[in-house]
């Protein structure tokens, strides 16, 4: 069942972001704020999520992954709106 205040985001994080366990800080952090979604690489070397949860959940994570785990260097964190996806898998996960 949806919260009813749940909000839905979906991010483009750039930098040194693939080959530095990215994608598992991203998905260990969401699965910690409960939250749904998906963490995916980019081919141009960005990192990709979808994430659904709580407002305060949301902003949890975007805070986590602006500093990213140790050896990444992140430049910026895009908003690329809400996110479109109907589906959101729980528990959050990588895709490949």
């Amino acid at each position: 069942m949806a919260e009813l205040s749940a909000e839905e985001v979906r991010l483009r994080i750039e930098g040194r972001v693939q080959g530095v366990g990215f994608r598992w800080f991203v998905r260990e952090r969401a699965r910690r704020w409960g939250l749904a979604g998906w963490v995916r690489n980019l081919p141009d070397g960005a990192v990709e999520l979808v994430a659904r949860g709580a407002p305060q959940s949301i902003e949890g994570l975007r805070g986590d992954v602006r500093r990213g785990p140790e050896g990444a260097w992140v430049t910026g964190v895009i908003d690329l709106s809400t996110a479109t996806d109907e589906q959101y898998p729980e528990p959050f996960n990588i895709l490949r």
